[in-house]
């Protein structure tokens, strides 16, 4: 399988976990402090909305790689 093949593959399967929920969260550790044997860490969790377009726009960028016959 080629390596084109593969990133279609992956821009179709990017697309359409895009399309489907749309978003995903993360967390991220933001300050740390020590005082003395006290240790304060903070996590803030963050969420990243994915666009309805994006997702569309990969599947058929991954659409058009797979269907694309190489040149000769």
């Amino acid at each position: 399988m080629s390596t084109t093949k593969i990133v279609a593959i992956v821009l179709i399967v990017a697309g359409l976990l895009g399309v489907m929920y749309g978003k995903f969260s993360y967390t991220k550790e933001t300050h740390d402090a020590k005082l003395g044997p006290i240790e304060l860490s903070f996590k803030e969790k963050k969420t990243v909305n994915v666009p309805a377009w994006a997702g569309v726009a990969a599947i058929a960028a991954g659409a058009v790689l797979l269907l694309a016959r190489p040149k000769s």
